[in-house]
């Protein structure tokens, strides 16, 4: 498609801005922040999007205006004036690549917790808690109103001298629309019950703002419309709270969300992923913005570029946000631009990256090592100035090609030794769940970047020392993964069943499982979801506290749906010992480590997860005959310089090792482990 035909590709006039494309990445907290300041990290990752072709990058998502309106997950500070310097070298960054950049602006009110920071009582319109942050709010007064009301305004202020090109109002879970919904307003003063008194404190936000900024500053709502269930808000409810903030005349833009927040639940629709249907709510933006005839941007699970283009060119969307799809891969527009669209690096909707927010501190691609650390990973590989080396990376796994594709775009020579018939290592087994078949991207992805890059693979080989040694390599990455850990059991370790087994179709269901999970991770439920969905009578045990503690906020709950589907029992506090056969069962003792207590379970079969243990025979073998014994310093790893241990001058070649083949960790660690090490070489 020319660029003069591609509905992606043109230009959209926003009042005086003029946008250069369709693309813009919406308004999300990666919590890059530093003291609640958008400093250098925050920069770079915006900056890399601008770099990348997009039109408009929204930051800040969540930047809270108040004092009693803490982080929630790391959010910018604006009621503090030090932030107006950091706001400033971050839009210069934007800009000098040609794109806008505009912040999103809020009050959390009772969506926070009360004991951060200043320890202030976390406010609403009413008393009514939300359940996801768990905090009983204070029934918001007069004073806090006119007192939060200028807060708005100096933070708009703030934005401005910063530079922003704009700001959008967060009006979705959080303080603004709070008065809105009839879940959380049940006030009867000026404030409450009909639709007028229930914008008041919207309408009196916006007014204060615009009187404080002037009216040629853009200014937006990132608003919902349809609440989505029985206690909130209608579309008809919503559109009519989208025409009535429009009637104060100083929105330029509105950007449409459907659903509710205030409970895992709930958010995993609003941002949904892995498993459920593209763009689930694009039609339903097209319909707002057909309702009320206004510039309408819209973001939710638009992942691909054939989405986006259709959302525009339909008349749906004014402008598409493809947020986490610029996560996965921040040069999507370039690569449109440059003819390149089979080269974007897809957004699996894994969800790693905002549930990585709560649980690790940090957004984090599943798949891109690079996002969030541009000061030290690239995005682009460079070519190296240096000798082509002929590499060797034994297994092709997400590890092991992830080092392949480094390597061969750097220019190395590379060879790929892989035991199965194909790519894709463990990866294959969790695509065994069907819903989880689209993680299958992370490989497709890698062994076409490989096959551009003139990658050989040889599949069906078994390596052993003497095949590596036979190609003379330079280096070599030893990338064999791991296997299920059942070393933990005293007894009866060879009567379980693994829950790669299960996933692999290497073992059916049995008709009564115990499925014990000692990892807390996806590979547990994503057997315990298989297992519920072919019918078994389904015991989870773990012995943790709660199931699966590493799975994250958008993800477990499809997970739960699907095992209280099937009434399965769970089990917590409870450590699996041993198995032993009676008859034609299987009997299970577990441990419950707080009262030293132990019963057993009389099952068909014991499904496993715990982890996996290293494959090193092959590194082990190598080791004595590579120059730095395999050793990896730490400090330059860290830094992100070259390697330059030499323990054997008369070593043949470099040696390391990467992903589970070190230890049983994650995806994302095992395609950093990858990135960091072979970027330098």
């Amino acid at each position: 498609m020319s660029h003069a035909s591609d509905p992606l590709l043109q230009p959209f006039k926003l009042k005086h801005l003029t946008l250069k494309n369709r693309f813009m990445s919406t308004a999300h907290e990666p919590f890059y922040t530093e003291d609640g300041m958008p400093k250098d990290r925050y920069r770079f990752y915006h900056e890399e999007k601008a770099k990348g072709g997009i039109a408009l990058t929204m930051i800040g998502g969540s930047s809270v205006v108040s004092q009693d309106s803490p982080q929630a997950f790391g959010n910018i500070e604006l009621f503090r004036d030090e932030v107006v310097p950091h706001l400033k070298a971050l839009t210069d960054g934007v800009h000098a690549h040609g794109a806008a950049v505009m912040i999103q602006i809020t009050h959390l009110g009772r969506r926070t917790s009360w004991n951060k920071k200043e320890w202030l009582p976390v406010l609403a319109p009413s008393a009514v808690r939300e359940q996801a942050h768990r905090a009983f709010p204070k029934i918001i007064e007069d004073w806090d109103i006119e007192r939060i009301i200028r807060d708005y305004a100096y933070a708009a202020e703030r934005c401005k001298a910063g530079g922003m090109d704009g700001i959008e109002f967060e009006m979705y879970g959080h303080l603004v629309d709070q008065f809105w919904s009839p879940a959380t307003n049940k006030r009867d003063d000026d404030y409450g019950g009909i639709l007028e008194n229930r914008t008041r404190f919207a309408r009196e936000v916006l007014d204060a703002v615009r009187k404080r900024v002037g009216p040629d500053f853009i200014l937006g709502s990132r608003l919902v419309c349809d609440e989505d269930w029985d206690l909130g808000l209608t579309k008809d409810d919503g559109i009519a709270i989208a025409k009535t903030l429009l009637g104060t005349g100083q929105l330029d833009f509105l950007n449409i969300i459907k659903g509710h927040i205030d409970t895992d639940e709930a958010l995993s629709h609003v941002i949904p992923g892995m498993g459920t249907p593209s763009a689930p709510s694009l039609d339903f933006a097209g319909e707002v913005r057909e309702a009320t005839k206004f510039p309408v941007f819209h973001a939710a699970r638009i992942q691909d570029v054939a989405t986006a283009r259709h959302a525009v060119a339909t008349g749906k969307l004014d402008m598409v946000g493809m947020t986490r799809a610029h996560i996965a891969d921040p040069h999507i527009a370039k690569k449109v631009i440059e003819g390149r669209e089979h080269e974007i690096r897809p957004c699996v909707g894994m969800g790693y990256c905002i549930d990585r927010i709560y649980f690790g501190g940090e957004a984090l691609c599943i798949h891109n090592a690079a996002t969030g650390r541009e000061a030290t990973m690239p995005h682009v590989v460079a070519r190296t100035d240096g000798p082509h080396k002929r590499i060797v990376v034994v297994g092709a796994g997400p590890a092991g090609l992830e080092a392949a594709r480094v390597a061969s775009a750097k220019g190395h020579h590379v060879t790929v030794l892989e035991a199965a018939d194909k790519a894709g290592g463990q990866v294959l087994i969790t695509a065994g769940l069907k819903r989880r078949r689209e993680i299958m991207g992370i490989i497709d992805w890698r062994m076409a970047e490989c096959e551009r890059h003139g990658v050989i693979f040889r599949f069906n080989t078994y390596a052993e020392a003497d095949d590596v040694m036979a190609l003379n390599p330079d280096v070599v990455i030893i990338a064999t993964g791991g296997m299920p850990n059942t070393s933990f059991l005293t007894s009866g370790e060879e009567l379980v069943t693994t829950t790669w087994d299960i996933l692999s179709g290497a073992a059916k269901p049995g008709e009564h499982v115990l499925l014990y999970d000692d990892n807390g991770n996806h590979p547990g439920f994503t057997a315990a979801e298989f297992l519920a969905g072919a019918g078994s009578k389904l015991e989870i045990a773990t012995p943790e506290r709660t199931l699966a503690p590493e799975v994250g906020g958008t993800n477990y709950p499809i997970y739960f749906k699907a095992i209280h589907k099937a009434k399965a029992t769970i089990s917590l506090n409870l450590r699996l010992e041993g198995v032993r056969r009676e008859g034609n069962q299987l009997v299970a003792t577990l441990l419950n480590d707080y009262d030293r207590s132990r019963v057993e379970r009389r099952v068909d079969q014991v499904v496993v997860e715990h982890g996996t243990l290293a494959n090193e025979e092959l590194y082990y073998a190598l080791k004595p005959m590579s120059r730095n014994g395999g050793e990896v310093d730490y400090r330059a790893l860290d830094a992100g310089r070259a390697q330059s241990v030499e323990r054997n001058p008369e070593g043949a070649f470099t040696l390391y090792r990467i992903g589970d083949a070190v230890a049983s960790r994650n995806i994302h660690a095992a395609i950093y482990d990858a990135l960091r090490l072979v970027k330098d070489v």
